[in-house]
């Protein structure tokens, strides 16, 4: 059996607003997210993972920023478009590793509702999804509290 890796990264700034997305949830907040779609930073950052794991491009490649017909887009919705451009190139998942990247919200009382929807968009069991959360104690554009941002790390399997 052979293997691909896939790494992504996404970053949003802070905007005004009363919620964020994070893995396709939405949870209470002071601030929004400014982007043109939901600015679901977990799931742009696993969209990136997958689609470089499969070598076909990235998330700009195929949801242009400039592109009017993604305004608001849902990440979900753009999670499972990629998801079935993985599986027609063959790959399936085998795991997925994220980790969230902010001082606040204060993600860990949502971990479990935020990975079990990861899975469940994936159609894998939920011990394929690894989801971490870390503040930067402070530094940089996430430790000033004016956004967030998350990477992923996919393993993806030829075949069924």
């Amino acid at each position: 059996m052979s293997y691909r890796i896939g790494q992504g990264v996404d970053a949003h700034a802070f905007t005004a607003g009363d919620q964020v997305v994070l893995c396709g949830i939405r949870l209470p907040h002071e601030r929004g997210v400014l982007a043109t779609s939901d600015g679901d930073v977990a799931l742009h950052a696993l969209c990136d993972a997958l689609l470089g794991a499969a070598a076909l491009g990235d998330l700009g490649t195929f949801f242009p920023s400039d592109d009017p017909a993604w305004r608001g887009a849902d990440s979900a919705d753009l999670l499972r478009r990629v998801t079935a451009r993985v599986a027609e190139a063959g790959l399936r998942l085998a795991n997925a590793d994220l980790t969230v990247i902010c001082q606040t919200p204060r993600l860990g009382p949502h971990r479990e509702e935020m990975r079990g929807n990861v899975a469940r968009l994936l159609d894998v069991p939920v011990d394929a999804v690894s989801l971490k959360f870390t503040t930067t104690d402070g530094l940089g554009f996430t430790g000033r509290g004016e956004g967030l941002a998350a990477m992923a790390v996919v393993l993806l399997t030829h075949g069924n």
